[in-house]
This record gives C-alpha cells, sequence and structure tokens, in this order.
C-alpha cells in the first residue's frame, strides 16, 4: 500500500511539472494580449478610445463562452487530447489577430483575441487536472506548482512584446501577436508527454450514481463563498491590470515601461505559487483568500497615493500577489467542495461564471478610465473586497452554528 502511495504522489508531481511547464509557454500569450490588447486597440480605433479595452473584453468573453466547451471537449477525449485542442484554437486566435492588425480592423481584432481566449478556456483547465489527478494531501500544491509556471510567463510574455511588436512595422504589434503561434506549438509539444491514469478516470466516468444536481453542489456555503471570493479577485484584477497600461501612458510614462509593469505583475501574479499550496495546507483556504483581499487593499492605496512609476508597478505588484492568495485560496477550496463525478459539469459553470465576470470588468474598466480615469478604477476597490469579506464571514458563521 506504502509502494501504491507512493507511486502515486510520483504520477502526481510528474503530472503538475508537465502542466507547468504548458502553462509557462502557453500560458504566455495571456500577457501579450493583456499588455498589448487595449494598447493595439487604441492604436486601432479613430478619435473616440473608449473602447480601447473591447478586445482584451473580448479575450476574458472567449475565456468564458470557452469554459463549458472546453469541459466537454477534455471529458470526451482525454485530458491531454483535450489540451492539445486547446493549443490549435490559441494558435488560431494568434493568426487571425496577426491578420486583424495588417488590416486595421479593430472588431476582427478584438474576434481574434476572443478566440485566444477560449484557447486559455483549455489552459484554466490545467490546475483541475492538476487537482483532479493528485492525492487529497497534494492537491493544493498541486493546483498552485501548476499556477507557479506563470513565473515564466511573466517573463517571456513581456519579452516577446518587447523583441517583436515592430517586428512588422510600420504595422505595429503583428509580431507579438504572430508570435503565439509558436508559443502553441511549442505547448502541444510538452502536452504530448502528459500521462494520466486513465483507468482511473474510466472508473470516475463509469461511477456517476454519486454525483448530486448542479443546483445542489452550487448552493453549498462554502462553494458559494469560494466562487464569490474568486470572482472579485480576478474581476478586481482584470478591472485595474487592463486599466493600468493605459493609465502609465496616459501620464507620459513609456509603452516599455507599460509593458515592463504588467511583466512585474505577472511574475507577482504566480511567483508566491511556489509556497502557496503549502500555506494553504497548514493554515486553511479561507485565512489565504483574506489576505489575498487585504494585499488587493493595499493595491488601492498605493494607487491612490500618486502617479509615479514606482507607484503604479508597486500597486502592479500588490495586485498580482493580492491576487495569487484570493484566487488560488478560493480555486481550493472549490476542488473541496465537489465529488470526482461532479467535476466535469461544476468545473465548466465556476469557469464559465468567474470569466463572464472577468470579461464585464474588463470591458468597465476602459469605458471607467475613459469616464473618470485611473483614480476612479482604484476606489473600485474598496467596496467589492468588503463584500468579499462578507462572503467569508458567512461562511464562517454558518460553519459555526453546524458544529453548535
Amino acid at each position: 500500500m506504502t509502494a501504491v502511495v507512493a507511486q502515486a504522489g510520483r504520477e502526481a508531481r510528474r503530472t503538475a511539472i508537465i502542466l507547468a511547464a504548458s502553462q509557462a509557454i502557453i500560458g504566455s500569450a495571456a500577457p501579450i494580449a493583456i499588455s498589448m490588447g487595449a494598447l493595439a486597440g487604441h492604436y486601432l480605433l479613430g478619435p473616440d478610445k473608449s473602447l480601447a479595452t473591447a478586445p482584451i473584453t473580448g479575450f476574458n468573453l472567449g475565456v468564458a463562452l470557452g469554459a463549458l466547451p472546453a469541459a466537454a471537449i477534455i471529458r470526451k477525449l482525454g485530458q491531454r487530447n483535450g489540451f492539445m485542442t486547446g493549443t490549435v484554437v490559441t494558435a488560431l486566435g494568434g493568426l487571425v489577430s496577426t491578420v486583424a492588425l495588417f488590416h486595421g480592423s479593430f472588431w476582427l481584432f478584438a474576434f481574434g483575441l476572443a478566440v485566444i481566449g477560449v484557447g486559455g478556456a483549455f489552459v484554466q483547465q490545467f490546475r483541475f487536472a492538476a487537482a483532479d489527478n493528485a492525492p487529497p494531501e497534494f492537491k493544493a500544491r498541486a493546483i498552485s506548482f501548476v499556477l507557479a509556471g506563470g513565473i515564466i510567463t511573466a517573463v517571456l510574455g513581456p519579452q516577446i512584446v518587447i523583441f517583436t511588436r515592430e517586428l512588422f512595422a510600420p504595422v505595429m504589434f503583428a509580431g507579438s501577436f504572430a508570435s503565439i503561434l509558436a508559443l502553441a506549438a511549442a505547448g502541444a509539444v510538452i502536452l504530448s508527454f502528459l500521462r494520466l491514469p486513465a483507468k482511473a478516470m474510466r472508473k470516475v466516468d463509469v461511477a456517476t450514481s454519486d454525483a448530486r444536481p448542479l443546483v445542489e453542489i452550487v448552493t453549498q456555503p462554502r462553494f458559494v463563498a469560494a466562487l464569490f471570493c474568486a470572482v472579485g479577485s480576478y474581476a478586481l484584477m482584470s478591472f485595474v491590470m487592463t486599466g493600468a497600461p493605459l493609465a502609465m501612458v496616459g501620464c507620459g510614462l513609456s509603452e516599455d515601461a507599460a509593458t515592463l509593469g504588467i511583466s512585474w505583475h505577472v511574475m507577482a501574479m504566480f511567483g508566491p505559487s511556489f509556497f502557496t499550496g503549502s500555506m494553504i495546507h497548514r493554515f486553511g483556504a479561507e485565512r489565504i483568500v483574506a489576505t489575498g483581499l487585504i494585499l488587493l487593499i493595499g493595491c488601492a492605496v498605493v494607487a491612490l497615493s500618486g502617479l509615479a512609476l514606482w507607484q503604479f508597478w508597486t500597486a502592479l505588484v500588490l495586485l498580482g500577489l493580492g491576487w495569487n492568495f484570493g484566487f488560488i485560496g478560493a480555486t481550493a477550496m472549490v476542488a473541496a467542495s465537489y465529488r470526482p463525478s461532479e467535476k466535469g459539469k461544476l468545473q465548466g459553470f465556476h469557469d464559465f461564471v468567474l470569466f463572464g465576470s472577468v470579461a464585464c470588468a474588463s470591458l468597465m474598466s476602459g469605458m471607467v478610465y475613459n469616464a473618470w480615469g485611473w483614480t476612479m478604477l482604484n476606489w473600485m476597490i474598496f467596496p467589492v473586497t468588503a463584500l468579499c469579506f462578507v462572503a467569508l464571514g458567512a461562511l464562517r458563521a454558518n460553519g459555526a452554528r453546524q458544529l453548535g
């Protein structure tokens, strides 16, 4: 029995390493789309720039709309083949975005980013795959291990932008989006080494008699609080981050400074992942989520204190750290709220709601920034984090009542 447990642990770590590596490569499409999406949209638009963030909204909407189909495809084809299908979708999105920039078509560009977002929906399933194929004591660490691959993403994505955005000058940014095709191809190669316990997967598929109705699962107090905090953490991160490059360039800072700011932000998003899982295991997911919310408040405080480069970058770092603690903690809470036979429908529902909210946040970011500026983007952090704290408090009160 000990040998079997040890073998399961080794396989779980191997799976997490492969998914982390593919996250690092394919996931680099996201910072390319986010750091350049609004600037490219600004470049393609006429005098009215209020829709400049619409391409990023397209990206997030693609992740939301792709969540349920991605979960269904992965369930049908298996995780390895399903994830490799996602790389094809990502490459297609990169191609469409590049063509749109050459033709100067704003809405085709927004559609291209939406397709990249659909490919990103497959990447978002990596964290669940790592948890599903790990022993209970390794689940939170497996999630954080996969997301730790984002450290490479934090460096690779922005550096690709810096070195390729003028590759096809005078067509700005086309080189950056063309590079997504190469990233998708490399990611597919890495995923081809994925080896998952197919026999165990078949047992899960067969054992569906204990699966509860979706309504029963999503109305559990723990799941409700987890979804609320995941949406709050991720939507706030998208809301503020989407407007940050526009705000930095609008304050006279360079595009390279804006891109490097996103690089620091993404590094802060994924850097703590090496120990976030261990912290969740030691202190509990709810405390880690609360810590993330406090860090998001710190982001707002720094951002509202001034418009110097260090204030932008520090705020973005705190924004990334807050997302890491809040989102990974909430994901661990979600992973503990469903049975193996329920994972397909629950994960798809979770990501559909999550990224639908994130898409709305990114669209509102451009509108709010255009109407009221960078200051208002950061004031919005306070009421949203307050509501998340209320959700955590209600969960704790419910647990106390049950114990009583």
